[in-house]
C-alpha cells in the first residue's frame, strides 16, 4: 500500500513538474511576441533591471515599460484566470459525478453579468478602474447566495436543485440584464457586449492584486479536498458510508467554486469553455484521481488561457480578437465531438 502512494505520488510530482515548465514557457513565448517583439534573454535581462539589478547593456526604457506594464500582467491574469476556472469547473464536475458541468450552471456569470452592466449603466465604472470587477463580483456573490438559498431545505442542498436553480436564476438575471440594456444608450450597449465576450486587454497588476488575495486560500482549500472529491465519485451514499460529512463538505466546495469564478469573471468577463474542456481533456488523459486531477487542470487551464489570448492578439494583427471569442471556437467543436463520442457509445446520461 505504501509502494503504491508513494508511486502515485512520484506521478503527481512528475507531470505536475511537466506542466510547470509548460507554463513557463508558454509565458515566456506570450511576453515575448507581439508588435515589438522581445527576446527570452531581454526579458530575463528586463525582470533584472526592474528588480534594481545594473546591467551591462541594459535594456530600454520603452522595452521594460512593454513587458513589465503591458503584456506580463496581462499574461499573468491569463494564467490565473485559466487556472481558477478549470480548477472550478474540475471540482464541480467531480461533486456532480458529471463530466458536462461546469462552474456556469451556478449561474455565477450571470450574476457578475448584471454586476458590470449596472456598472456600467450607472458610471460607476468610470471612478476606477477597479468598479467594474468590483461590481462583478458583488453581483457573482448574490446570485450564488440567491442560488443556494433555493436549492437548501431543512440543513440539506440538493446538487439537482443546485443545477435547476442556477438555470431558473441564471434566466432571471439575464432578463434583469435585458432591461437594463433597453434603457442604456448606444456606447454602454457596446462597451457591455465588449466586456461579455471575454477579454484581457488593458488588465494591469492592480486587477491582479485585486483578486489573487481571495483566489488563492481558495484555489488552496479546494486542493485539501481532493480526497473528498474522490470519495463523491462512488455517490453520496456511499460517501457518507466512509465517515464524510456530505451536506458540509457540498456546501464548501460549491462556496469555493462560485467565489473562484466569480472573481475570475470580474476581471476576465464572461469566458466560457475552459472550466468544461480543460478538466475533461486531463481526465480522458490521466483518470478520474482528484490528487492528480486538480493540479494539472490548475496548470493546464493557465497554459490553455494565455495560449488563447495569444492566438486573438497574433491571428489577424494589427486587430485582436478577444480570448473569449478565441475559448468559444475552440471548445464548441470539442463538446460536439465529445456528444457525438458518448452518444455512440450508447450514454443516456452523462457520468464520471
Amino acid at each position: 500500500m505504501k509502494k503504491s502512494e508513494a508511486g502515485i505520488r512520484h506521478r503527481i510530482l512528475r507531470i505536475t513538474v511537466l506542466l510547470l515548465v509548460l507554463l513557463f514557457l508558454v509565458i515566456l513565448i506570450a511576453v515575448g511576441i507581439g508588435a515589438v517583439f522581445v527576446s527570452p534573454l531581454d526579458i530575463f535581462k528586463a525582470l533584472l533591471q526592474w528588480g534594481g539589478a545594473i546591467l551591462k547593456k541594459p535594456v530600454p526604457p520603452k522595452v521594460i515599460s512593454i513587458i513589465m506594464f503591458i503584456r506580463l500582467p496581462r499574461v499573468i491574469t491569463a494564467a490565473i484566470v485559466g487556472l481558477s476556472l478549470a480548477v472550478a469547473g474540475a471540482s464541480m464536475q467531480g461533486l456532480l459525478r458529471n463530466p458536462m458541468a461546469s462552474p456556469d450552471i451556478l449561474g455565477v456569470s450571470a450574476g457578475g453579468s448584471l454586476g458590470a452592466v449596472i456598472a456600467i449603466h450607472t458610471g460607476l465604472f468610470t471612478l476606477s478602474m477597479f468598479m467594474l470587477p468590483l461590481m462583478a463580483i458583488l453581483g457573482s456573490l448574490l446570485a450564488s447566495a440567491l442560488i443556494f438559498l433555493i436549492a437548501s431545505n431543512r440543513g440539506s442542498t440538493s446538487l439537482l436543485f443546485v443545477i435547476i436553480a442556477g438555470m431558473a436564476v441564471s434566466s432571471f438575471l439575464n432578463g434583469l440584464i435585458s432591461v437594463v440594456l433597453l434603457f442604456s444608450r448606444q456606447w454602454e450597449i457596446s462597451q457591455f457586449i465588449f466586456w461579455t465576450m471575454g477579454g484581457l486587454g488593458g488588465r494591469s497588476w492592480g486587477h491582479v492584486l485585486l483578486v489573487l488575495p481571495f483566489l488563492v486560500p481558495a484555489i488552496t482549500i479546494l486542493f485539501l479536498f481532493s480526497r473528498e472529491l474522490n470519495l463523491f465519485m462512488l455517490g453520496e451514499e456511499s460517501a457518507f458510508a466512509t465517515g464524510l460529512n456530505v451536506e458540509t463538505v457540498k456546501r464548501i466546495i460549491l462556496i469555493l467554486s462560485a467565489v473562484i469564478t466569480g472573481l475570475s469573471v470580474s476581471i476576465s468577463g464572461t469566458i466560457g469553455f475552459v472550466g468544461l474542456l480543460v478538466p475533461h481533456f486531463f481526465r480522458l488523459l490521466l483518470g478520474n484521481d482528484y490528487r492528480l486531477l486538480l493540479p494539472v487542470s490548475a496548470l493546464g487551464g493557465a497554459s490553455f488561457l494565455v495560449l488563447c489570448d495569444l492566438i486573438g492578439r497574433v491571428i489577424v494583427p494589427p486587430f485582436e480578437i478577444r480570448v473569449g471569442i478565441i475559448t468559444s471556437l475552440l471548445g464548441a467543436p470539442y463538446l460536439i465531438t465529445m456528444i457525438l463520442r458518448y452518444q455512440k457509445r450508447g450514454f443516456i446520461a452523462f457520468k464520471v
